[in-house]
Order: structure tokens, then C-alpha cells, then sequence
């Protein structure tokens, strides 16, 4: 609705205009009726009105200064001076300060100001109309310019330079003179936790437009001698290019990562979003700048191990040399010890213990610098092991509390980020446990599952359970039999033979050390019990497993 304010030191006629007029009716909100101008001015500073109507002779503030001041705050607010002065110099004044109609309080009805409100409101409405038309054009060529930029900077890494004249022109066109006594540092920009971010933002179009012009209103507010650009590569990544002229008193370095800090703190006050900076190295010519900005898109390790909002040289990140093809990955050589370990802590329901059971294994893989694309293979195939092992024991009906897919692992583009993203996937596998995801399953079922899969290494009996839960064994017995379908026995071997078949898997174990491991005295009744559940012998199981 339009807003509209009154003023004037004479009651009756607030009253008569505030009851003669159908504001709602008509599309129009009565802000607020005030006896004087600086009463107005105040109020207005709180709420600024779209019209204003207003007497000229008024205590502690008339109405040509109230209408002077609003005027200066919002220009096209629309004006109508009602007084009963027809002297030719406040007529004079009116139309100085632009005010668009003067009405005589002695002539004064109630109609003419409903037609001169209904033309006000009619012109705000074009207004409007133009205004809006205006920003869509601007936006229009806002986009197309960034459209523009972004083609140039992929052009740029993946199209031959056959014209390095040229291309130098077409970046000087997008506000980067490069002269050949300039140099250009380039900088790659990620924006951290992606996922999360593009969520906020509901599409990778909106992302790329609000981080472009942040940045934009970032480098229009400098004051140096060290021009700079944006290019957004990718709805993740953008590239940071800035012109350092040879024989400048001040280090090009130390310029762009002021710029840089600048732009992180706009992007954290503005959209709530952290970026990370890799610098490449300085170039001084077309065909150099375009293998150090390849350079920067390519170093895989540099941008998976960054710390969230760095600002630093991607050499430094890139130091350490990733693991060789065939060389140790300890992560892969210990992994049925994770799993155990990851597996015990969440059945235990230890926050603590699964929080810092992940931070110190992904630790491992920032120390020997493996490749990314195992480091996530293999938190992907931890989560989905630990996921398989908990369905196996029936502890939940469902998958839902540990639902996880390549693609989501793959996404993730730092190790802070994998690390969170596991730790935020373990939590919540503890916390739907304990809180009964696991359907119409009895507590003290519950808890001989979990009694079980903590003593697999033992000899575990009925009776020692039911005691364990302070219930008679007889009604325990069928109790667990009428929850999960088989028998308690049933499910110790069941847990036993599974547990013997990851032995298998992930050890050399010999099948003696295997069969004591989990609890057995008598090797030959263990392959018996591990043909009844899968077919085969142990020996026969991993020879089979070995052909795969």
C-alpha cells in the first residue's frame, strides 16, 4: 500500500481528512497524523511515507523546511501543501522545493484530495513500472557481462591462445589492462563447504551472482594503483586476477592478499560465506599467466588440504608430496581397524570417541598428502561398512540414520569439509539410535544386540545375557525370538560367522587364530558353522575372495 502522512496544527482538519478519506479502500495506509514538522521529521526518519500532505505554518518546524528535509531523503516523495496562506511567495517557495500541488485550507474538499492522492498514487506506480524496468535491465547486463567473463576465463584454460594480442585487448575490455610492463597475479578463489552454501542459496545461478557482485562492489571501492578482476570459473570456483605495474613501490603480494581479506570479510558480513584463496605465481605475459592459472585449476591437493578461509601461496599448500602409486596408504592397510573402532563407538553411543576416532585417521591422510580421490573412497566405503554392520545386527529397521552416496562424498571439496560431513553422519547414526529408530524393537533387545557385537570374542550364552538384562531366560528367550525372528543363538553365530568373514577379508590370519579370536575352542566345530552359513569353508572363502 501507499503511505501516506499528514501534518498540520489544526485539528478539525486531521480529523476531516482522516475520516473522509477511505485509505484502506483506495490502497492507501494512514501512517501518521502530526501536529507540527519536527514531530513529522522524526517519526518519518522511522518510516518514510510515499505522500505527504502538509500545512506551511507550523510551531518548532514549518512545513517548507519539513518538506526540505524529507526531500533529501527520498526525492521523489510526492508533496501537497494545504494551507490557508494564497500568498504568491509560499506558492513561490512550494514549487522550489517541488511540491506538486498547493490547496487552500478556506476552498478545502474532501474530493479534491481523494483525486489528487489517487494521481499520486497512479504517478508512484509508473515510477515504480520504470524503476523496476531499470533494475532488470541492469541486471540483464550484469549477467550477460558475467556470462561474458566467465566464457573468456574458460576459453582462456581450455582453448589454444592463438592471439595473445587480442586477448590481451579482451581483458583490458573487462577492466584488466595488461601492459608489457605489467605483471598479473592470479588467484583461485573456492568457496568453502559448497554444499552447504548452495543449499542456502537454492541454485548455482544465484551463487555465482552474489559472490560476482560482492566482489565487483569490493574492487569498484578500491583506492590503488593495482587494478583487478573477477571471473567466475564455476559455481565453486572463481579466478582473481590483479595488475602490478613494474617499479611499484609496494609489493604486489602483500596488495593482493589485501584485496583478498577485504573480499572475505564482505562475503562473511554480506552472504555468510567463507572462501578460500590460492596464489598462483606472477606472470608477465599472455601465454605465462594462462599456464599459471591452469596451474592453479589443476593442483587437485593444494585446493582438498587448504584450511577454510586461507589465504595463501598454492605452493606452500602443495609442499608435501601426494603418495605414490603402490606406496603405504595406511588408511587402506588399517582399514578393518577403523571400522571395528568406528563401529564399537557408535553402537556405544561415544560422541566423543567417533569424533575423535575420525579426526585422528583423516589426520593420516594430511600427513602423507594421499590423493583426494582415495582419501573420499575410502570414508565412503567406511561409512557404507559401518552402515552394512548395523543393518546386520538389526539395530535399525532402515538405512535412513546413515544414508550416504558416492556423489555426496565426491562433492565435498576440502578435507575439513569430508571430516565434518562424516563426523555430522556418525553423530546422527548415534542420535536416531537413541531415539528409538530402530522401530518396535524392545530396549533390552536392543541392548543384547549391542552386549553381542562388544563380546564377539568371547563365549556368549543365553543365560549370561539374560542376567546381564535382569530378565528370567525362559521369557528372554522368546522375547528376542518374537522381535527378531530367530533364535538368540541363532544371532550370536549369525554375528560370529560375519565377523569371521571380515577376518578373512581384511587379515592374513591364519583360520586357528581367526576361530580363537572370535571365542571358539574347537577349530573343526567353527567350519562347521561357517559352511552351514555360507557354503564354503573359511579356506575356500578367501580363496574365493581372492579371484575377485
Amino acid at each position: 500500500m501507499v503511505k501516506v502522512m499528514l501534518v498540520d496544527d489544526d485539528y478539525p482538519v486531521l480529523d476531516l481528512l482522516a475520516f473522509a478519506i477511505e485509505w484502506e479502500e483506495l490502497g492507501f495506509r494512514l501512517l501518521g497524523m502530526h501536529e507540527n514538522g519536527e514531530v513529522a521529521l522524526a517519526a518519518a526518519l522511522e518510516e518514510m511515507p510515499d505522500i505527504l500532505i502538509t500545512d506551511i505554518g507550523m510551531p518548532r518546524m514549518d512545513g517548507l523546511e519539513l518538506i526540505r528535509r524529507l526531500k533529501e531523503r527520498k526525492p521523489e516523495l510526492r508533496v501537497a501543501v494545504l494551507s490557508c496562506h494564497d500568498e504568491f511567495r509560499y506558492a513561490q517557495q512550494a514549487l522550489k522545493l517541488q511540491v506538486q500541488d498547493y490547496l487552500l485550507k478556506d476552498t478545502l474538499d474532501p474530493s479534491d484530495i481523494r483525486k489528487l492522492l489517487l494521481q499520486f498514487q497512479a504517478e508512484l506506480n509508473v515510477t515504480k513500472d520504470l524503476h523496476m524496468e531499470q533494475l532488470r535491465k541492469e541486471h540483464m547486463v550484469d549477467r550477460n557481462k558475467a556470462l561474458l567473463k566467465e566464457q573468456f576465463i574458460k576459453a582462456t584454460l581450455h582453448q589454444p591462445m592463438l592471439d595473445p594480442e587480442k586477448w590481451q585487448q579482451e581483458l583490458g575490455a573487462f577492466g584488466l589492462p595488461f601492459g608489457a610492463c605489467e605483471r598479473v597475479i592470479p588467484v583461485l578463489g573456492i568457496i568453502d563447504d559448497y554444499p552447504r552454501a548452495l543449499q542456502r542459496f537454492r541454485s548455482e545461478e544465484v551463487l555465482r551472482f552474489v559472490v560476482d557482485n560482492v566482489t565487483r562492489e569490493v574492487m569498484a571501492s578500491r583506492e590503488t594503483g593495482c587494478p583487478a578482476a573477477h571471473f567466475v570459473y564455476s559455481p565453486q570456483e572463481s579466478f582473481f586476477m590483479q595488475v602490478c605495474p613494474h617499479g611499484l613501490k609496494i609489493n604486489g603480494f602483500d596488495e593482493v592478499k589485501l584485496l583478498l581479506a577485504e573480499v572475505q570479510r564482505m562475503l562473511k558480513s554480506s552472504l555468510k560465506l567463507t572462501m578460500s584463496f590460492l596464489i598462483g605465481d606472477s606472470a608477465s605475459d599472455p601465454l605465462s599467466l594462462r599456464e599459471s592459472l591452469a596451474e592453479l585449476l589443476s593442483g587437485a591437493e593444494a585446493r582438498f588440504y587448504r584450511a577454510p578461509g586461507s589465504i595463501v601461496k598454492a605452493g606452500a599448500v602443495q609442499a608435501a608430496q601426494p603418495a605414490k602409486p603402490g606406496s603405504d596408504n595406511p588408511l587402506l592397510e588399517r582399514f578393518g581397524e577403523a571400522a571395528e573402532l568406528l563401529r564399537e563407538a557408535l553402537l556405544g553411543h561415544k560422541r566423543e570417541a567417533a569424533e575423535e576416532l575420525v579426526r585422528q585417521w583423516l589426520s593420516l591422510a594430511e600427513q602423507r598428502r594421499l590423493p583426494p580421490e582415495q582419501v573420499k573412497d575410502w570414508v565412503f566405503k567406511l561409512l557404507l561398512d559401518v552402515k552394512l554392520k548395523l543393518q546386520l545386527m538389526q539395530h535399525t529397521r532402515s538405512a535412513s540414520s546413515i544414508d550416504v552416496s558416492h556423489h555426496e562424498v565426491w562433492e565435498l571439496g576440502s578435507l575439513s569439509e569430508l571430516q565434518a560431513w562424516l563426523i555430522a553422519h556418525c553423530l546422527s547414526a548415534i542420535t536416531a539410535s537413541e531415539n528409538g529408530v530402530s522401530g518396535s524393537k524392545r530396549a533390552e533387545v536392543i541392548d543384547a544386540c549391542e552386549y553381542v557385537s562388544q563380546h564377539l570374542d568371547k563365549k556368549i550364552s543365553l543365560d549370561e545375557v539374560a542376567d546381564q538384562l535382569f530378565m528370567n531366560p525362559s521369557y528372554f528367550s522368546r522375547l528376542f525370538k518374537k522381535e527378531m525372528g530367530e533364535t538368540f543363538i541363532e544371532y550370536v553365530i549369525r554375528m560370529k560367522m560375519h565377523r569371521a568373514k571380515e577376518l578373512l577379508d581384511q587379515t592374513g590370519s591364519p583360520v586357528g587364530k581367526i576361530c580363537e579370536t572370535l571365542g571358539y575352542d574347537n577349530q573343526s566345530y567353527f567350519i562347521k558353522l561357517f559352511k552351514s552359513c555360507t557354503g564354503v569353508t573359511p579356506v575356500e572363502y578367501r580363496r574365493g575372495q581372492k579371484r575377485l
